[in-house]
């Protein structure tokens, strides 16, 4: 009987040890890479990419332009990668995604959210053989797999192995945490998806997003269904090394 009440003793203790040292970690912001900042020791370059820590939950978002650079500032600044609750890659473009070998290198399992693209770099989306047109009325030499193709195409994979989950529309994916996922209409990046993480707190709901290509404002619409509040923290805290 004894025994029993201090095994849950202990086991209360415990849980009451992780709730504390959760409560402990401080809400921030960590800047790894971008263009601008002051800070000696990470090296300036073209992209971004940012450690998000709230409510206990370690985000990061989005991983820079060059591999190599990225693990320089992701170490001189002490982060520790392979402590993370998932990854938010916003788009596709080569400054946001360049420093995905480095992350997979040090936590090959992590949880990758990235845009649902068809044929995309992050992932074979849809799996099937209907995406393209089909004409019976050519001749068969002249027809894809001589009129008869397989049932599924599987398209080739960038980081084969990896735990993407692709995102189409917006998602809770953690409780108070939204993904916001829009498609650009500007010329240039037209038809380009995006991702954007939500956060709800106190003080109204944090943005954190890459390049924001579908437009700030429809980012900012969609935000205030969540909560008629936003906060964007990437427009304010671009200095590299900043904890916010």
């Amino acid at each position: 009987m004894n025994r029993h009440i201090s095994l849950r003793a202990l086991a209360i203790i415990i849980v009451l040890l992780a709730g504390m040292a959760a409560a402990e970690t401080p809400n921030r912001v960590t800047i790894l890479y971008d263009s601008f900042g002051k800070s000696p020791s990470v090296t300036m370059d073209w992209g971004f990419a940012a450690l998000v820590e709230y409510g206990g939950k370690r985000i990061l978002f989005d991983t820079g332009n060059n591999a190599s650079i990225f693990e320089h500032n992701v170490k001189a600044l002490g982060v520790d990668l392979g402590n993370l609750d998932f990854v938010v890659m916003s788009h596709r473009h080569g400054d946001h995604m360049g420093g995905l070998a480095y992350l997979l290198k040090v936590n090959p399992t992590v949880k990758i959210y990235a845009p649902k693209e068809r044929s995309g770099v992050y992932g074979d989306n849809p799996l099937s053989s209907n995406w393209y047109r089909k004409d019976p009325s050519l001749p068969v030499e002249q027809r894809y797999y001589g009129g008869a193709p397989p049932e599924i195409i599987h398209m080739g994979a960038a980081w084969p192995g990896a735990n993407f989950q692709l995102i189409d529309k917006n998602a809770e994916i953690a409780p108070g945490m939204f993904l916001i996922a829009l498609v650009s209409d500007k010329p240039g990046t037209l038809e380009l998806r995006e991702l954007s993480l939500a956060i709800r707190t106190p003080n109204g709901l944090v943005l954190v997003v890459g390049c924001s290509h579908p437009g700030v404002e429809h980012i900012v619409k969609e935000a205030t269904a969540i909560d008629p509040h936003p906060y964007p923290v990437r427009w304010v805290a671009p200095d590299p090394g900043t904890r916010s």
